[in-house]
């Protein structure tokens, strides 16, 4: 009877948990790193076919992303969740696979010139598929029996749609534990799904962290009322807004909000002002949205439904699939809303829009969600005066909005008010999915607020449940730097190098005669070039 910790241990993503009891091996989410990491997962200790389930918490991609991984490896087991994680993970491990082929021909291109090795991708559209193949959904709070002696109920947490907290309940040998897994815990009053549910009882919980050390603010956001103002301030300048957004999930959440700001005639300068929505699969999820209304929207989204009302359909929304007709957005001068994944500015159409619309002073950038360390959001967010995209400096001369406390995820307070739902107290708790010192420092504050012993173990860390003993924390192994090219690669880059100072020269030669701002700023692009590279 053991848990053994393999990924968002001391890091935000990758969240994965090894159960090995009753002669069974059941993983607790697969998912997959996203943004820079500080240290190397260790090997899931088990292989690929002999993992007999996957327990979901949610369909997130740092929670079920490498999950056709897995099946590529060989895993034929159940993939266990709720019918609205299935339903997210249908359409989200597709997408994912096609990121993943589409990055290696990419690559492979890039290789071909440099001479570097061919890149396999992680997984294919073959792998989702057989994936998606093995999900089992069952509903909130049924309590099933995987196997003899391993129970398990999934209890809403209030994160995303279909998101869990999973219980399992475990008995070998005579010895009978409970271990819970938070997931992701939801932050409270969020629109459309219902507030994160307690659990009772549990011997061992494993809880993240994302924001252990951080509070979102005494009072309740006025998400309509700061949202109306950053687009009445964006729109009387003539400029576009422009919102990352996670598709699933924090997109629906804004489409609620924009509703409600048409409907109750909060911005009569702009009545008939349109909304883009950027990203297939965000239009995907929210037709999830849509099919699972009975059994994940809020008292108050069901209200509007038993209207007739669809909380997430308004007058002036537009939604585009085809690449082409996201291109058109930036061609029609109108001051409009673009709504676009990913929500951290790492890939997706959204890179596009911030090319078009960073340099423009009368347009606004709005960040609705967490960014990770070293994502080009948090860059932003941070004061950046310059990005590259698309290989290209882009000035940032656009307004930078944060609409505070819209997240998805409890605060420290909300994380602590989660816990004190169970009523004794467990044996112990370990922290895990949140940044390097932030789950120190929330294990210290759960031993401080409830005496329990709280530990945050590195990946590898393994704990006897049936004892109670820590066998390892882990291994805090910093992540490998990457290999440097042979050295003929190094030179190949060098001549390369080479070459685009030459180009340079000659598109300084073809800009004599242009006016005299436009060759200052042009020399003042060189000279922060020269001085960025100067190696005296």
């Amino acid at each position: 009877m053991k848990l053994t910790f393999i990924g968002a241990d001391h890091e935000v993503t990758g969240s994965c948990h090894l159960i090995e009891a009753c002669g069974k091996n059941i993983l607790v989410d697969c998912g997959m790193e996203q943004g820079p990491y500080l240290y190397e997962n260790q090997d899931i200790p088990v292989t690929s076919g002999d993992i007999d389930y996957v327990l979901l918490t949610h369909a997130h991609i740092d929670h079920s992303g490498k999950i056709p991984m897995l099946c590529k490896q060989g895993f034929k087991g159940d993939i266990i969740s709720t019918f609205a994680t299935a339903d997210l993970c249908n359409i989200m491990l597709r997408d994912s696979a096609h990121i993943q082929v589409f990055e290696a021909e990419w690559r492979n291109r890039k290789a071909k010139r440099s001479g570097a090795e061919p890149y396999e991708p992680l997984y294919t559209m073959e792998h989702a598929e057989a994936a998606v193949k093995l999900l089992s959904p069952c509903d909130y709070n049924q309590r099933i029996t995987l196997c003899e002696g391993i129970d398990v109920r999934f209890t809403d947490v209030g994160h995303l749609l279909g998101s869990a907290a999973v219980e399992v309940w475990i008995t070998e040998d005579g010895v009978h534990k409970k271990v819970v897994f938070s997931g992701d815990i939801g932050n409270l009053n969020q629109p459309i799904i219902k507030d994160p549910q307690k659990v009772k009882e549990a011997d061992y919980v494993v809880i993240e962290s994302t924001y252990g050390n951080r509070t979102h603010g005494d009072e309740t956001p006025d998400y309509v009322g700061e949202f109306t103002r950053i687009l009445r301030e964006t729109f009387e300048k003539g400029g576009n807004l422009v919102v990352p957004s996670f598709a699933v999930g924090r997109t629906q959440e804004l489409l609620y909000f924009i509703r409600e700001i048409k409907e109750q005639k909060l911005l009569p300068e702009f009545p008939d002002f349109e909304v883009y929505v950027d990203s297939p699969l965000a239009i995907e999820a929210t037709n999830v949205f849509n099919k699972n209304v009975w059994s994940c929207f809020d008292e108050e989204a069901m209200a509007l439904v038993n209207k007739g009302v669809n909380p997430l359909l308004f007058r002036g929304l537009k939604t585009t699939i085809t690449s082409d007709e996201s291109k058109m957005i930036n061609f029609d001068d109108r001051p409009k809303v673009i709504l676009s994944a990913s929500g951290m500015c790492e890939a997706g159409r959204i890179r596009h829009h911030l090319k078009h619309n960073l340099w423009r002073k009368e347009c606004t950038i709005c960040f609705v969600g967490y960014q990770a360390v070293g994502t080009l959001g948090r860059k932003l967010i941070e004061g950046a005066e310059s990005v590259k995209l698309f290989g290209e400096p882009v000035e940032v001369n656009a307004r930078i909005e944060v609409l505070k406390g819209i997240s998805g995820h409890a605060d420290m307070n909300g994380l602590l008010a989660w816990l004190k739902g169970f009523e004794t107290v467990p044996s112990h708790v370990f922290v895990v999915h949140g940044e390097d010192q932030v789950t120190d420092e929330f294990a210290r504050t759960i031993t401080d607020t409830f005496g329990c012993p709280a530990l945050a173990p590195y990946s590898g860390g393994c704990v006897d449940l049936a004892t109670g003993e820590v066998l390892t924390i882990g291994v805090r192994e910093p992540k490998k730097a990457v290999e440097k090219p042979a050295r003929s690669r190094a030179e190949a880059a060098f001549n390369r190098l080479v070459a685009a100072a030459k180009r340079l020269l000659e598109v300084v030669y073809k800009n004599e005669g242009l006016a005299n701002k436009e060759l200052a700023k042009f020399e003042t692009q060189i000279q922060n070039l020269a001085e960025r590279w100067d190696r005296d």
